[in-house]
């Protein structure tokens, strides 16, 4: 078995025993994304990864031994990170490399893991397909006509394609869960807070977090327990002690009540979504849980909710670059006013643009009430409605996206319907819940299939529970693409 096929129980055994060195692993994973044809890195720095894999090796020379010591991993570039470019998939910041790290790459730093770059997003984090990138979009390692979802397409492309074991990524509404969904891998978002956001490039800052992608519930487990914790840097970071999210995989799921939400299996579900999920959900009632028909009755709210708050926070967040500090510079103006909007006119894409449109629109004088502030209120009725369903039962499950992954350009005309493929994604990140999406199948074309789980607020452990004792039984989770991106399955 190659290196990049093995797991990560695996590669950990071989590192620990000082049979393979962090070099020797780096070097194999580099090889790889330097043939890659999937776009899913924008800057990859060899000299820094294994500066970092030689530092793993005098830590495992000297006998520490923790989790992610030595296992290379790759961040999604929406954490600035000190010698690699931090562009957030922007022409805005395209050449900007950050004098600091982010603390979530500090972290794993800490741990021991070693970069191998920084993987390709939507920009500003702002999409569901991962083609609003100024550096191009990201195929879909299971068909490379389809998008790999966004917006941390580059990082679940990465995973999926053996391109690395693991990746960083964020979830707003829902782009972790979605692009994991699409390309057949494990990814969860945690509890809002948890995960710090000090070097997280902003985009909605009551709804961003930072979340973790893996092949396995296991390999996140791992990586979440590194990644999250308290960070006085950070306003929004919730004071709470570390948690290794590992400890609880092998606890059976006898007597869990799970519950699927009417909303969520409804006409807007397509059929061959619907059936891995069955088929998924019958798997979970084998192993001796009880699944509960439950009601989130203003699931359908959620898009309009969220593409009033998230643009509003955009709008205020993105007014920083404005080519005066750093970051894009129009070549050409006239005066002050003028340098501030040919620049962000060049340095914006489409989609950035027609957000903070929105956002500005919204928070002006006389639509404050009327959008902003009512969309709020709606946001903690949504709380609401998870808060009592959860008192009922003790996870809630449902589909990810509606479709599998669509094809690149099929839907660039239409934003609209790009919005309304995040409906089951947006209600837990408006109720600021923690959620998870692990591979089940395979719709049309032979596209992946993904179960979304969400949990009570800092349940992540028992999500990784519920999704581990699946993957004991299953091996979704172990498929791979066919090489060259055709659709297909090899185990």
């Amino acid at each position: 078995m190659t290196l990049h096929t093995r797991s990560l129980e695996s590669l950990r055994a071989d590192l620990d025993a000082r049979a393979l060195s962090a070099v020797e692993l780096a070097q194999a994973f580099l090889a790889r994304i330097e043939a890659s044809p999937h776009n899913a890195f924008i800057d990859v720095r060899p000299e820094l990864t294994l500066a970092q894999a030689r530092a793993a090796d005098r830590r495992l020379a000297a006998g520490e031994r923790t989790p992610l010591l030595g296992i290379p991993l790759a961040h999604k570039d929406i954490f600035v990170t000190e010698g690699w470019r931090s562009t957030a998939g922007s022409r805005m910041l395209a050449d900007y490399v950050s004098p600091f790290d982010a603390s979530v790459v500090t972290r794993l730093q800490a741990a021991g893991a070693v970069c191998l770059g920084k993987t390709n997003c939507d920009e500003f984090a702002m999409g569901s397909s991962n083609e609003n990138s100024w550096f191009g979009a990201v195929r879909n390692p299971w068909d490379a006509a389809a998008i790999p979802g966004g917006s941390s397409g580059g990082s679940a492309a990465a995973v999926a394609a053996d391109l690395a074991p693991l990746a960083t990524g964020t979830d707003t509404g829902g782009s972790v869960r979605q692009p994991a969904s699409m390309c057949g891998i494990t990814g969860i978002k945690p509890t809002y807070g948890r995960v710090s956001r000090f070097g997280m490039i902003a985009f909605a800052s009551s709804l961003d977090q930072g979340g973790a992608m893996g092949r396995s519930a296991s390999d996140c487990a791992h990586l979440l327990s590194a990644m999250a914790g308290f960070d006085p840097r950070d306003s929004t970071s919730i004071e709470r002690p570390d948690e290794d999210y590992s400890r609880d995989l092998e606890r059976p799921l006898s007597g869990l009540r799970i519950g699927l939400p009417r909303e969520f299996f409804g006409a807007g579900l397509d059929a061959d979504v619907r059936a891995p999920l069955e088929a998924a959900l019958s798997e979970l009632r084998a192993q001796g849980a009880v699944t509960v028909e439950v009601s989130l009755p203003r699931t359908a709210l959620s898009i309009p909710a969220y593409y009033v708050i998230a643009p509003a926070e955009a709008s205020s967040n993105l007014s920083r670059f404005d080519g005066v500090r750093y970051g894009h510079r129009a070549a050409h103006y006239t005066d002050l006013a003028d340098m501030y909007a040919r620049t962000r006119a060049e340095g914006f894409g489409p989609e950035v643009r027609r957000r903070i449109l929105v956002g500005a629109y919204v928070l002006s004088h006389g639509y404050y009430d009327a959008y902003y502030l009512k969309a709020q209120k709606l946001r903690r009725l949504i709380a609401d409605d998870f808060r009592a369903v959860l008192t009922e039962v003790d996870v809630i499950a449902g589909p990810v996206s509606p479709t599998v992954a669509w094809n690149i350009g099929e839907r660039s005309d239409d934003p609209v319907r790009n919005y309304l493929a995040d409906i089951f994604t947006l209600p837990a990140s408006l109720a600021g819940l923690p959620g998870l999406s692990m591979p089940v199948g395979f719709g049309a074309g032979g596209r992946p299939v993904g179960l979304q789980l969400i949990g009570r607020v800092f349940d992540e452990a028992r999500l990784l529970n519920v999704a581990h004792r699946f993957q004991r039984a299953t091996d979704w989770h172990q498929r791979r693409p066919a090489p060259g991106g055709a659709a297909g399955a090899s185990a």
